[in-house]
């Protein structure tokens, strides 16, 4: 490990919102940050912080979220995700997290993570490919 997991630890991400990033179901005047892209950033930016701290080989995997979006942000305007380490226990970590754009917050919630062995991970999932039949 770089330095020692342990709660407190914490970064903030900063995007902007482009297209890519919004929902379309409700015209182009209403393009709002779809809650899966919101979900994906918050999930990227715990793993992120996470590969800072953790040894080369190792990496993490997405075990739950609890998400409240509460706010709208609009096509091209940002969003800033501050995510907080608030719990270790061995490999499995918990995150507490925020977002918010340039008016108001916009989402909180927490979400947990498993920190794993990325070749034994992959030898894991190739062992069940074959058991599929895949």
């Amino acid at each position: 490990m770089t330095a020692p997991l342990q709660p407190g630890l914490t970064a903030t991400v900063r995007h902007d919102i482009d297209r890519g990033r919004t929902i379309s179901f409700m015209g182009e005047d209403c393009r709002v940050y779809a809650t899966p892209n919101l979900l994906y950033d918050v999930e990227m930016a715990c793993r992120d912080l996470l590969l800072r701290h953790i040894e080369p080989g190792r990496d993490s995997v997405g075990t739950r979220v609890e998400l409240d979006h509460v706010g709208a942000t609009l096509l091209g305007m940002w969003v800033e995700i501050t995510v907080t380490l608030a719990a270790v226990n061995g490999n499995a970590v918990s995150f507490a997290f925020t977002a918010r754009d340039a008016v108001e917050e916009v989402a909180r919630g927490k979400h947990d993570r498993f920190i794993v062995g990325v070749e034994k991970t992959a030898q894991r999932l190739q062992a069940k490919r074959a058991k599929a039949g895949a």
